[in-house]
Formats: structure tokens, sequence, C-alpha cells
């Protein structure tokens, strides 16, 4: 397997794992009070949006050339670590 096979597959792995805590928290939601519920809303929607737009980077890169894909891997773990630091943020705010 190459470089970047390797690489493509440990972040669809961990992708996977941020859509199910997605999941996760849509369906917490509707334990919240109704103000809860409109603000973890938007925050699991601009979630969403944050790992669709992974998911496209992760396309894109898989597939590029060789020389391409490198170029690319700065953008995706750009991206990733947006949405990482978003989530775990997000989680943190709807736990207190």
């Amino acid at each position: 397997m190459s470089e970047k096979d390797e690489y493509t597959e440990k972040f669809v792995a961990e992708l996977d794992v941020v859509q199910a805590r997605l999941d996760e928290m849509k369906n917490q939601r509707k334990k919240l009070a109704a103000d809860a519920q409109i603000r973890h809303a938007r925050q699991v929607e601009d979630l969403q949006r944050m790992a669709d737009a992974t998911k496209a980077k992760l396309k894109e890169m898989a597939e590029a050339d060789d020389d391409a894909w490198n170029l690319l891997k700065d953008g995706v773990e750009n991206i990733w670590g947006d949405l990482q630091s978003t989530l775990e943020n997000t989680v943190a705010t709807f736990k207190e």
C-alpha cells in the first residue's frame, strides 16, 4: 500500500469516528432546553459542514497523482485540525 493510500485510509477511519460523534450529538439535542437546542443545532451543522469539506479534500487527495497529493496533504491536515478543535470545543460546551 502506498503512503498516499495509508494516509487517506487513516483519515477516512478517523472521519468515520467524527461522523459517529456528530450523529450522537444530533440525538442528544432532543434532551436539551429549547434555546440550547437551537445553539446546539447550529454548532452541529457547522461541524457537519466542516466534516463534509474534509471528506471532499480527502477525495480530492485520493484521486490526485503522486506529486499533487503531497501538496493537498497540508490542506487536509489544516482542515482536520480545525474540525477536531471545533468538535472538542462543542463537546465541552454541551457537557457544562
